[in-house]
């Protein structure tokens, strides 16, 4: 919360530039995109509910005029080969300044890239390059849905079934189904293994 507090005053004094929402978790930046249709949405990687990952996904895919630039503590090449694939248009790193942060919002919002150093070196040098290589499996891309990525971070975050039909506003026969099809797609039986995998595989 204080983050966010920080980078909106720290935007809306540039003058030129207007924050017109805020979001605690990445489903409702989901929801705030939908409603809101910003120019840009500024995003993290590590949000609860739904990961900055699953939430580009979905804003890129519901408001496909939005340019998405990822803030993040985190520069894995696992994340941004993900979410570089779905189209953003900027990747920062935390420690980046405020105004080089209000330096790439103008220049995405006008239609061009922005990266930061370290991400732009990865890009420059990653042909060939695996993420599985860098020694993170990539094994979850491929193989869960964005629905059942979702259900497996809720799961990891140590919300029970009725939470996650509420969440997904679908029913607990609904979730148990899931649950069960996603245990059997990843050969895990048990809620800590669900865990584990979820945080190894930087789904929460």
């Amino acid at each position: 919360m204080v983050v966010r507090e920080g980078l909106r005053l720290l935007l809306e004094g540039e003058g030129d530039i207007q924050v017109v929402g805020e979001a605690k978790t990445g489903r409702e930046a989901v929801q705030l995109a939908k409603e809101l249709r910003p120019d840009v949405v500024i995003m993290d990687i590590a949000m609860p509910l739904l990961n900055g990952v699953q939430a580009t996904r979905q804003i890129l895919r519901d408001h496909s005029q939005a340019k998405v630039l990822i803030l993040s503590a985190y520069a894995d090449p696992v994340y941004v080969d993900q979410v570089i694939g779905m189209g953003i248009a900027a990747y920062l790193v935390k420690q980046t300044s405020a105004e080089v942060l209000a330096k790439a919002v103008r220049k995405v919002r006008s239609g061009e890239k922005f990266f930061s150093p370290s991400v732009s070196k990865y890009l420059e040098t990653r042909n060939g390059i695996r993420p599985s290589q860098k020694g993170r499996s990539t094994k979850y891309i491929v193989c869960l849905s964005p629905r059942e990525a979702e259900l497996l971070q809720l799961v990891a975050e140590g919300h029970g079934n009725k939470q996650i039909a509420s969440e997904l506003s679908i029913s607990v026969k609904t979730v148990q189904k899931h649950r069960q099809h996603l245990m059997e797609k990843l050969d895990i039986h048990e809620t800590a293994g669900l865990t584990r995998y979820a945080l190894a595989h930087g789904l929460t």
